[in-house]
């Protein structure tokens, strides 16, 4: 008997655990990002590691942010993570553990790092991931280990992501390191920001097209309480 669970229950654990409406711009994000988290959950070869888990929450919050009520995230978070089984916490913690490792060192020693050519002894057991990611030959690279190896880069030295040649040089030695393709995470990373741009001009025609609505009403508000000039008389 298969019990592999399906997109449509990780979709209604979600739904059962995150109750209030999603908003619309919002919703496609979500309901992506859950799906892309269910299908890796199932698939045999994937395994947790914590630049997956910076990869999940850098996503969320980079895409969630401006999310109104602003409360409502956390528990959407929640529910993602309980939706596929997952403890939320953990992922919030090794993605904080992570951001803190990059902050702290020089963006050279952190790729050197990453692609193996350079050993810190920092955390042994995010050591021991890598290791273990490098030495794996069927390990499931996805979009979201992309989203986390460029996060490190970000945390570590903003200015290098911002130059083509330096990011594209950095991951290529991290990719061979690591023995992951070159060419996927390119072009996963080339999505990733160019959706993080469109988004970005998605809320600022939304926020457009508030403030007009509230000005239309303020508008209306105002001609219907401006008193009404009695008719002059001709006598």
């Amino acid at each position: 008997m298969n019990n592999v669970r399906t997109v449509s229950d990780t979709k209604r654990t979600f739904y059962n655990l995150h109750t209030r409406p999603i908003n619309t711009i919002y919703r496609r994000v979500v309901e992506e990002l859950m799906v892309e988290m269910h299908l890796l959950s199932v698939n045999i070869d994937f395994s947790y590691n914590p630049i997956y888990a910076l990869g999940v929450v850098t996503t969320f919050d980079r895409f969630m942010q401006g999310y109104q009520p602003e409360r409502d995230q956390e528990s959407i978070f929640n529910a993602l993570c309980r939706a596929i089984e997952q403890d939320p916490q953990h992922y919030r913690q090794d993605a904080q553990r992570l951001e803190a490792v990059a902050k702290g060192l020089p963006v050279k020693d952190l790729i050197g790092w990453l692609d193996q050519t350079t050993y810190l002894d920092r955390d042994a057991d995010l050591q021991a991931q890598l290791q273990a990611i490098a030495n794996n030959p069927n390990f499931k690279y996805s979009r979201l280990f992309a989203i986390g190896v460029f996060s490190l880069l970000e945390q570590s030295d903003p200015e290098l992501v911002k130059d083509e040649k330096q990011l594209t040089e950095a991951l290529k030695a991290i990719a061979a390191g690591l023995h992951v393709s070159d060419d996927k995470l390119n072009k996963d990373l080339e999505l990733y920001r160019s959706n993080l741009d469109k988004m970005a001009q998605a809320l600022i025609v939304m926020a457009d097209m508030l403030s007009a609505d509230r000005k239309k009403r303020e508008q209306r508000k105002q001609q219907s309480t401006t008193p009404v000039a009695p008719p002059s008389s001709n006598e």
